[in-house]
Parts: structure tokens; sequence; C-alpha cells
């Protein structure tokens, strides 16, 4: 079976690399918004699954779509439209745990499995100047949460729980379950 990965993301790109060198990108369009109701969790998943179902596929073919979203108290942190953003984003997490959950649907032409992949980020106390610098530097805009783990703000986390890859923004060790 041949690999699409819809998605944009070099990140994405990078880490399915690691286990799969022949796959073909087809970027999705699909719809982000989603129901105030949805529960925070679970908003990845759906929005994998809609990038998932956009991608027009042949026969021997698998999708998979991903999205990545940061939760701080009961606060969803996507993707930060300005440096203003980004900065109060880092402020918030720092000192404290966040929970990064990815989801992540995998479809061929006769199934569909998908699910939300959590783990855990413990980031130490930022001073501003680290924050401010990182920002500056980094320009973390395209990241869920302002920041990247695999840069420079690695030095921000002090411990994780589950799945690194995850918190890059595909659960390896998942999606090798599932295919």
């Amino acid at each position: 079976m041949k690999i699409v990965l819809g998605s944009k993301s070099p990140r994405r790109k990078e880490i399915l690399s690691l286990v799969c060198d022949n796959f073909e990108i087809r970027v999705s369009d699909a719809d982000e918004s989603y129901s105030p109701d949805t529960p925070l969790s679970e908003v990845p998943k759906i929005l994998a699954e809609r990038k998932a179902m956009v991608i027009e596929m042949a026969e021997d073919e698998i999708v998979i779509g991903s999205d990545t979203v940061v939760l701080i108290d009961n606060e969803l942190l996507g993707k930060p439209k300005t440096r203003e953003n980004a900065t109060r984003m880092l402020k918030k997490m720092s000192g404290k745990a966040h929970l990064v959950v990815s989801g992540i649907c995998v479809r061929s032409k006769d199934k569909i499995y998908s699910e939300a992949v959590t783990s855990t980020v413990y980031m130490r106390e930022l001073t501003d100047r680290e924050i401010e610098k990182y920002v500056d530097v980094w320009k973390p805009l395209d990241k869920a949460g302002a920041y990247g783990i695999q840069e420079m703000a690695g030095s921000f986390v002090s411990r994780i729980e589950g799945d690194f890859y995850n918190i890059v923004g595909l659960p390896l060790c998942r999606l090798m379950e599932i295919l």
C-alpha cells in the first residue's frame, strides 16, 4: 500500500520519514472549525478525521491525517496568530504541566481508524527574557502552543510523559501500531 500524508507540516513529514522512505504528501484543505460544545480533548481527533477524509485516494493507498493542540487550564492553545499571542501562551505554560493532544486518522478504502493521543509536558519556570528571545529567534507561529520541543524550547521542558513524537506533531508509536 502507498502511504499519503495529508499534512503540509515539515515536522510530520520528518517524523513519518523515520519509518517510511516512500510516501506522498497531499495537503488537506479541511475546515478546521469546531463546535464550542466539543470536548477540547476531542478537537484534534475530529480535525484529523476531516483532514484524512478530504484527501482523494486510490484503491491501494492509505491516508494519514493529524492535528495537534496544547491544553492547559481548560484552554485549547492552537497556533498563535501573533507574536504577542505566542508570548502569552508561553507565559501561561511557564512552571506548569500541560497536555499535548494529537489526533490521528488512518484511512484506507474500506477502513477508517482515528483516536487522540495525549502526552504530558512539564515546563520549568521561564523568564520573560527567555520567552522573548525564543519567540523572536524561532518565530513559533506555526506550532501549537507556540513552541517546538525539538528546537531550543526543548530546554524549557523538565519532563515528559508519553510519546515524544506526539509532542512534535505525529504520535509515531501509535501510528505504527495502527498501520
